[in-house]
């Protein structure tokens, strides 16, 4: 058998055993997904969501899947909410090696009536949420000297245009074209203190935020998609993990579409 030195086994490679993840807006969705995908790895997992209904089944789902769990209730938006997650995963975990910052909010309207409130509120989650979430798990990051990984959830209405037939939601597509440029720059910041930074860029997968537009326009939708369909169950985690993973150890400032080639055209 040939081997490399420093080589690492392929499935070493995606190993999270010992690690500590906190995934926002974990609660439900796309990112309860990636935070089962992360603890089937080995990774504690600590869930946030503002909603107490939903982060108990979360928490009973995760530990379902023999997984360790921990559900915070908090809206990442409020920074005294912020500082009192980061302190509860350390209370219990001792340590955090990898966030998914995956809370995310939508409002839909055509951008010439879209109410500024509605676009601050989706702002405030989507940007400055991410921002304050990475920033707190930055700092301790720093603090532990251990590096670790960053993965901000944006999508591809942050890269690309959306038929307003499709999606009206300019304030979600402005959003996560921020995250995006957010990820680049804080992947250059701190690259020297070995924290990672990435993006996963989802393309349509069934969601709540989602629920509403597919009833409208799934099949206009998928005919824009070169695999003819949209994201099923399942086929993010895969992602999110090799992200989060030493698979991914020299890779930062990414942005990781998963889309069914819908940004290829």
């Amino acid at each position: 058998m040939i081997t490399f030195p420093g080589g690492m086994h392929v499935k070493s490679l995606f190993d999270l055993s010992g690690k500590v993840a906190l995934v926002t807006g974990g609660s439900r969705g796309l990112g309860l997904e990636i935070a089962i995908g992360l603890g089937e790895a080995g990774a504690s997992v600590a869930v946030t969501g503002r909603r107490d209904e939903w982060l108990s089944s979360a928490e009973h789902t995760l530990k379902e899947h023999r997984i360790d769990a921990l559900a915070i209730r908090g809206d990442v938006s409020e920074p005294a909410d912020v500082a009192s997650t980061v302190a509860a995963v350390l209370d219990r975990f001792n340590r955090i090696d990898v966030l998914v910052n995956s809370a995310g909010i939508s409002w839909g309207a055509p951008a010439e009536t879209m109410a500024l409130e509605k676009w601050r509120v989706v702002m405030d989650t989507n940007v400055t949420g991410c921002f304050l979430t990475a920033q707190a798990i930055g700092v301790e990051m720093i603090r532990a000297g251990r590096g670790g990984t960053i993965i901000n959830v944006a999508s591809i209405s942050g890269l690309v245009g959306t038929a307003p037939d499709v999606l009206d939601a300019v304030g979600y597509s402005a959003s996560k074209g921020a995250v995006v440029s957010l990820t680049r720059d804080l992947a250059v910041k701190w690259a020297r203190h070995r924290i990672r930074v990435n993006a996963l860029a989802p393309g349509f997968f069934e969601t709540r935020l989602t629920r509403g537009v597919l009833a409208r326009s799934q099949p206009d939708i998928e005919r824009s998609i070169p695999m003819g369909r949209i994201g099923k169950p399942g086929e993010l985690k895969g992602a999110a993990l090799f992200l989060a993973s030493p698979a991914a150890e020299y890779i930062t400032g990414h942005v990781l579409t998963v889309d069914g080639g819908a940004t290829a055209w």
